[in-house]
């Protein structure tokens, strides 16, 4: 069994001071990458507005790219329909330069209602979101991997556009759950995959995944695979929610090791629902108590 990476997932919430000093101590501890999510405001499920302000992603890219020097630093992820593909393009180009290569560029194709609500972008239906995902991700695949890039669609035109980097290869990662559409899209255009899962639900989905890969000629195992769940350390699971993985630090060490078995590559360990101090005590306890068991 391959090694399994371990990233933090930081909260946004959070005054940017408390967001950088608890990048640094992730990174101090031992975890292998750092992710931040692209919203704006609090979701509510609907399109009632939130009075939760969230800093912006790829500002506080650029800042961990400065202040936290050794892990991979990623979004998890990019709504495709916050900024045009080209100028996100450059800005994955820019924060892989600042950040010397560690940059992990992960996109999906939109869903939070509020948002695009009180800011007056268009969302659509779930078959137009994917139209227009699979249009930017040819947009950021020409952008970053051609010598010159013409894209003619219903939703971006890009005309005879040069590269915006030197060469280096930026991953993309898709966070994707539709197994129909969307897993092909992942086996199409991603370096990585993404999703919330449980360890039965990942092997079904991945297992899917190998199948589009297999249809389009693509070797499933050049897709890197991560996930995440909520984690209650010391919960019952007998009680827990959906997408809560509740339990001793044994018992959650039993759940890891079936996402292993599953092809788990990285997981993801998300500090994104409390306050940065709940997020160092769980981080801090993961690090300590269950990962010196993840052998």
């Amino acid at each position: 069994m391959t090694d399994l990476a371990v990233s933090a997932w930081l909260g946004t919430a959070w005054s940017t001071e408390d967001t950088v000093a608890v990048a640094r101590e992730a990174e101090a501890a031992g975890y292998d990458g750092l992710w931040v999510a692209d919203h704006f405001m609090g979701n509510t499920g609907t399109e009632q507005r939130s009075d939760q302000h969230l800093h912006e992603c790829f500002t506080l890219l650029a800042g961990l790219a400065t202040a936290v020097p050794r892990v991979r630093l990623g979004s998890l992820v990019a709504s495709m329909t916050y900024r045009h593909p080209a100028v996100l393009a450059n800005i994955a180009a820019t924060l892989d330069d600042l950040s010397g290569g560690r940059l992990v560029l992960g996109v999906g194709a939109g869903w939070q209602l509020n948002e695009h609500a009180a800011y007056g972008i268009e969302l659509g239906s779930v078959r137009e979101r994917i139209d227009r995902f699979e249009e930017g991700l040819a947009v950021l695949h020409g952008l970053t991997r051609a010598p010159r890039t013409t894209e003619r669609g219903a939703h971006y035109t890009v005309t005879d556009a040069p590269p915006v980097t030197t060469g280096r290869h930026i991953p993309v990662l898709i966070g994707a759950k539709g197994e129909r559409r969307m897993l092909g899209v992942v086996a199409r255009w991603a370096d990585e995959w993404n999703t919330w899962s449980t360890p039965e639900l990942f092997a079904r989905k991945s297992a899917v995944l190998d199948e589009h890969c297999h249809r389009i000629g693509r070797d499933p195992r050049t897709i890197r695979r991560s996930t995440q769940a909520v984690l209650q350390l010391d919960g019952d699971p007998a009680t827990a929610p959906s997408g809560v993985v509740a339990g001793s630090p044994a018992q959650i060490v039993d759940v890891i090791g079936r996402w292993r078995e599953a092809g788990l590559d990285e997981l993801v360990v998300p500090g994104i629902r409390g306050s940065a101090d709940e997020a160092r005590e769980l981080f801090a306890r993961f690090q300590s108590e269950i990962r010196p068991q993840l052998v």
